[in-house]
């Protein structure tokens, strides 16, 4: 008798190439956001505002119909409907059809159709395409009316021509897209999001009209303000301001090191000592919501700029230190950040991580604070004020937490490098594999709160231990002095009195051996200190295992780009091909371990708070008694049977690192 196959047989034919928009079908929510349609209108209006930020339009038309379809329209240059020579179809139908297809790849050195641009991912409208049921797109240019339809991502038919009943001159281009519900959570679009994104985009671009028409209900708005960002945020504020707004700007020129011409920022910031924040920030104005490496460089040189300021004038107050935290702490502000070559985290671009952002942003916002201040010296009093009291109260706070437990003595560990604050709303400890990447973390840390602890080799799996068990390993009972906690279980109120740092990263090779190391020490964390993982104080960092030098290219300076892994790096290779870079004049160094990255290297893309990748560890969405039920099966010494079948079953999913 035959067995019966219990599962497909994998082979050459188990292997499919997704094609076309078909990866964008399959898995949605590697290119958007999910949860409702916002984020492909928003990718419609992106194009929109590129028109008109690069100087070929003034007006933004957008409407919700009764059906749910949405309209985007703008006065800009009309989407080109010729022929494209490599491809051998309309560009019209290569746009919205074809990932990574656009015109913001054409060159980046600020000489190409778009200066400044906010999609450079190039998956915008053709994601939006790919998810929605029907999609019009009508585009007025050289004189022709051309309209191209398509349905659940595929053209119905060639382009439509005829002569444009607008004056020639009259150019501009008009999507309306009806999403489809079955990729989404929900199908509406929330009202409140749209409507702040289209105001932002109106306070955003000079001398620009935004339309909102609601068919729904029969309203329509429309936006232009002359006060610009000021006035934006002066009407979202609930506090009241403790100083006149700062309000600056500043791009580069020409001679600027190391930016191309126009590559800057316009802010403004409002200080308020109560009430509700109000925080925007923008890159060629797409919005990023978790902020990114601009905002890390307006907190620096606000702080750079006060901390200059208070030392000329005499205003530190003995035992309080003003630090950057203090300075942000009130700050409300809306940043407008323009950057040639902008790099997001992940293709809804809610986070920039370009790390030259920082210091493009901190220098001029720096430069521009201390004049500013000591030509309001009187309002910069006020504010020191202010920041003085933040630093007093975060003092008081971290003042509760002592370092050593009532009447016994700590103990630490000899290898362990201590920062200077106690303060645990700051300080950080990195359990960092080998005593050489050891080295390289002490280096490049940063010594005021951040301290390192150095493990050697992989440490004893926990899973099956006792509590009393654990001590018998040096590292373990090295790890439990120094974050001053003691084992305990998973039930029940631990002493957290003793606890050392509100951080506590688990820092190893971005390899197996590294990631081998990492479930060992979550192990550790999960089995014996759960409620340190419960209070979200334990952290994985994440450090790069590929670094890309990429030779200079018309103004764009040599840089060098840093990337998780294997696939991080193939998507940075693309990209930088479809900017124009040739490959093979592409430089990719693999780091064999933390120890052989330079002490700047490490602290530029591991240890600093501003451009690091932090991930904080929890259960998600798993209950703890589905959690401790997996890791008996991964970690148990007694769940080898169980392993093997666990493996045999899903082990040709693993990505092997050999």
């Amino acid at each position: 008798m035959a067995q019966t196959k219990t599962r497909e047989a994998y082979d050459a034919h188990s292997i499919r190439v997704l094609k076309g928009l078909e990866p964008v079908k399959q898995r949605p929510g590697m290119y958007t956001l999910t949860d409702n349609p916002l984020h492909i209108i928003q990718e419609v209006l992106d194009n929109a505002t590129d028109e008109v930020q690069n100087g070929f339009g003034s007006r933004i038309d957008v409407t919700v119909a009764a059906d749910g379809s949405v309209t985007i329209e703008d006065d800009g240059r009309g989407i080109p409907t010729g022929i494209h020579e490599e491809e051998g179809i309309s560009v019209l139908e290569l746009v919205f059809t074809r990932l990574h297809a656009g015109g913001k790849f054409a060159k980046t050195d600020g000489s190409g159709p778009y200066s400044f641009a906010g999609g450079l991912h190039g998956v915008g409208v053709s994601v939006t395409n790919a998810l929605s049921r029907k999609m019009v797109v009508t585009v007025w240019r050289e004189g022709l009316e051309s309209t191209l339809t398509f349905a659940d991502g595929f053209p119905q038919g060639p382009i439509e021509q005829r002569p444009s009943p607008r004056p020639k001159s009259r150019t501009g281009t008009r999507v309306t897209v009806w999403p489809d519900p079955k990729y989404f959570d929900s199908p509406e679009i929330p009202e409140a999001a749209l409507v702040r994104l289209l105001r932002s985009k109106a306070v955003l671009l000079p001398d620009c009209e935004v339309r909102y028409k609601n068919e729904k209900r029969g309203e329509e708005t429309v936006w232009r303000y002359d006060g610009g960002l000021k006035e934006y945020l002066l009407s979202e504020l609930t506090g009241e301001a403790v100083a006149e707004p700062f309000e600056a700007k500043g791009y580069a020129e020409d001679e600027a090191e190391g930016f191309a011409k126009g590559e800057g920022a316009e802010w403004v910031v409002v200080w308020t000592a109560d009430g509700a924040l109000v925080r925007e920030s923008y890159v060629n104005l797409i919005p990023t919501p978790q902020g990114g490496t601009h905002e890390s460089g307006l907190k620096d040189g606000l702080f750079q700029a006060v901390k200059a300021f208070m030392e000329v004038h005499g205003l530190q107050t003995k035992g309080v230190k003003v630090l950057a935290e203090d300075v942000w702490s009130r700050a409300n502000f809306i940043l407008a950040t323009r950057s040639l070559d902008p790099q997001f985290q992940g293709q809804t671009k809610e986070k920039l991580t370009s790390r030259d952002a920082l210091k493009l942003v901190s220098s001029f916002v720096r430069a521009q604070f201390e004049f500013w201040l000591n030509d309001h010296v009187e309002e910069g009093k006020k504010l020191a004020e202010l920041f003085l009291s933040q630093a007093q109260t975060r003092q008081r706070q971290a003042a509760k937490h002592a370092k050593k437990k009532a009447g016994t003595v700590t103990v630490l560990p000899g290898k362990l490098t201590e920062c200077e604050t106690d303060d645990i709303t700051r300080n950080e400890l990195f359990i960092v594999e080998g005593d050489s990447a050891g080295g390289s973390a002490k280096s490049g840390r940063d010594k005021e709160f951040q301290a390192i602890l150095p493990i050697r080799g992989k440490i004893l799996n926990t899973w099956d231990t006792d509590t009393n068990g654990v001590f018998a390993s040096e590292t373990v009972a090295d790890i439990a002095a120094a974050i001053g906690v003691d084992p305990h279980p998973q039930h029940g109120d631990p002493d957290l009195k003793g606890l050392r740092y509100g951080k506590i990263c688990i820092l190893s090779d971005a390899d197996v051996d590294g990631s081998h190391i990492q479930v060992l020490l979550l192990t550790l964390f999960f089995r014996h200190f759960p409620k340190l993982i419960e209070l979200g104080h334990v952290y994985v960092a994440m450090p790069p295992l590929y670094r890309v030098d990429v030779p200079p290219r018309g103004k764009k300076k040599e840089r060098k780009i840093y990337c998780l892994d294997d696939r991080e790096r193939d998507r940075t290779i693309e990209l930088l091909k479809k900017e124009g870079y040739d490959a093979e004049k592409l430089v990719i160094s693999r780091f064999k371990g933390l120890g052989e990255m330079e002490a700047d290297q490490l602290a530029e893309t591991t240890l600093s708070p501003e451009t690091r990748r932090l991930l904080p560890v929890g259960i998600g969405s798993f209950s703890n008694e589905d959690t401790r039920r997996v890791m008996t099966l991964l970690m148990g010494s007694k769940s080898a049977a169980g392993r093997r079948v666990w493996m045999e079953t899903w082990g040709d999913r693993a990505e092997l690192d050999v």
